[in-house]
């Protein structure tokens, strides 16, 4: 089979690093054999209703919404039709898409990939700035939008010159209202690129990601079929966003990989989510260890007893954290790592070989090794930098930081890692999250995961905060549950604990207490801003001792 482009628009081949910058993909089992032409919303829509599946539910939502596998194809074909003929979309044109979790965000989603489209989604608390940062680099001429989130979105393109038009969702399905509903999906390549994922930028300029149609196929056919293995009859549910792509393999491929339905929240903080898990009886929830946790006090007020898994990633998942909710449910949160670079999880353990603490094994399908500053494999024990390759793996658009994050072939994530005896892999931070104080190595999340087994911890972050004794201290900005009092004698508690818990020299010499910490849209903790915090504390400190 060929493997020439169906792009007319060749933008994204032009954006692709040098072959020599780019990873080594590996296909070698069976379930990722594909052929040279695929379009994957074939794949994850047409087929069912093709083996005559087109009755059973694709997506819930609030207010009574059912789509069947046949409305959803019906909807994804009409606004397929409307983006070709009405708006004149070629295939390699890249398609914004701004929108909360809800059906029309995913049909719209699936009907750009389906005529040949790029992706472009972005989070919905994105602003103008940022919006029209991403427009620019990835040349966006036309944006579908929820008509709530319109107006960022229209300063953005004032800002940004791609930008040559909005659709809001209000027009578009007055179009595809009238439009066939009836569509031949774009025959693509397997390696033409259909989605573009931005990065979420906290630490610089956001960085873009770009995966073909094989690769939306090859993170079910690894993780989804060999880790989480759902079954038709399962009902997913989760927090993420679908831009983020954790919520789009978690909340939408996964399910519509196997024939399975999605249950999509427009909002979803543990507050809500624990009620729509009683309303809508799902069996494999998605979302972050926080949200796993803030969720343990309600469980007795809300039915969750349809769970039957449910996966954590986003963030390292604290051993107190999975313990906790263990004891409160009886599942085991099956943890994972993946990255916006890789698609999805590449690494993590399957129901029966979950070991509580470990972030797991390679998904079959990636090979996984920890490194040395100089590239040489590390030996069972020794921290060091993450390097895994795989299926999918990094392409950066037009981005000089590709050489930094593909060296020899592998994709060097920013993680360091411990690999034991039996090949499980043990998160210790990002690279970036390591303290060094006086000397010593100490892994931020190894404190945090100390402090929140103690009682009194709701939440905490622990960053550097520079010393001119020590060069940098431990410093914990700490979140209380109800009842207990922010005072000097629980942070000498607090303190007291951690060392007798772990290595007395990683524990915390100045403790914070704050009412929230800084976190991305995703939940995840923003040790960045953490940091900045800690280091204008200490100019403060200076200042004042002056």
């Amino acid at each position: 089979m060929s493997a020439v482009s169906a792009h007319i628009d060749d933008f994204a081949a032009r954006g692709l690093p040098p072959a020599a910058l780019q990873p080594v993909f590996l296909f070698d089992r069976p379930e990722l054999k594909y052929p040279g032409r695929i379009n994957c919303v074939a794949d994850f829509v047409d087929s069912h209703v093709a083996a005559g599946k087109g009755n059973r539910i694709a997506i819930l939502a609030p207010g009574g919404l059912a789509w069947t596998y046949a409305d959803l194809q019906v909807e994804v074909n009409r606004i397929a039709n409307v983006l070709v003929q009405d708006l004149g979309l070629i295939a390699g044109n890249r398609v914004l898409l701004r929108a909360p979790n809800n059906p029309m965000m995913v049909a719209a989603y699936l009907a750009v990939i389906k005529a040949g489209g790029i992706v472009v989604a972005t989070m919905p608390l994105l602003r103008a700035k940022e919006l029209s940062v991403i427009i620019d680099k990835a040349e966006v001429g036309l944006a579908l939008c929820d008509d709530r989130l319109t107006d960022e979105l229209a300063k953005a393109a004032a800002q940004a010159a791609p930008l040559e038009r909005i659709v809001t969702f209000g027009e578009l399905s007055s179009r595809a209202a009238g439009a066939s509903p009836v569509f031949t999906p774009v025959d693509t390549a397997a390696t033409d690129i259909c989605l573009f994922g931005f990065t979420s930028g906290t630490t610089g300029t956001p960085k873009c990601t770009m995966h073909g149609h094989r690769d939306l196929l090859a993170i079910c056919d690894a993780y989804g079929r060999n880790v989480l293995k759902p079954s038709a009859d399962d009902r997913f549910i989760g927090s993420p966003p679908l831009a983020f792509t954790f919520g789009l393999g978690g909340l939408v491929l996964f399910p519509f990989r196997v024939g399975a339905s999605t249950v999509l929240l427009e909002r979803a903080p543990p507050g809500e989510l624990l009620p729509a898990i009683a309303a809508f009886k799902p069996t494999i929830c998605f979302t972050a260890p926080t949200a796993y946790r803030a969720m343990i006090p309600a469980l007795g007020d809300h039915d969750w007893h349809s769970l039957r898994k449910c996966v954590s990633a986003g963030e390292a998942l604290p051993k107190a954290t999975f313990d906790a909710w263990k004891q409160a449910t009886g599942l085991e949160l099956m943890d994972g790592i993946g990255a916006t670079e890789m698609l999805h999880i590449f690494i993590s353990a399957p129901e029966g070989k979950i070991r509580p603490g470990a972030t797991g094994l390679p998904v079959p399908g990636y090979e996984a090794k920890v490194i040395g500053m100089d590239g040489e494999e590390l030996g069972p024990g020794q921290p060091g930098r993450l390097a895994v390759r795989g299926p999918t793996g990094c392409r950066y658009l037009s981005d000089e930081r590709q050489s930094r994050y593909v060296i020899d072939g592998w994709n060097v994530t920013g993680d360091t890692y411990v690999v034991d005896a039996d090949g499980y892999f043990w998160y210790q931070a990002r690279s970036d999250d390591m303290i060094v104080s006086a000397g010593y190595n100490i892994a931020g999340p190894e404190v945090e995961s100390c402090l929140l087994s103690h009682p009194a911890i709701a939440e905490c972050g622990v960053v550097g905060q520079p010393d001119e004794e020590r060069g940098t201290i431990v410093k914990a900005y700490v979140v209380l549950k109800p009842g207990f009092a922010a005072d000097k004698v629980l942070a000498e508690e607090l303190q007291a604990f951690v060392k007798a818990e772990i290595a007395p020299y990683k524990y915390p010499r100045v403790i914070a207490f704050v009412d929230q910490l800084p976190r991305t849209e995703t939940g995840k903790l923003q040790r960045f801003a953490l940091r900045e915090i800690a280091a204008r504390d200490a100019a403060s400190s200076r200042t004042a001792a002056e």
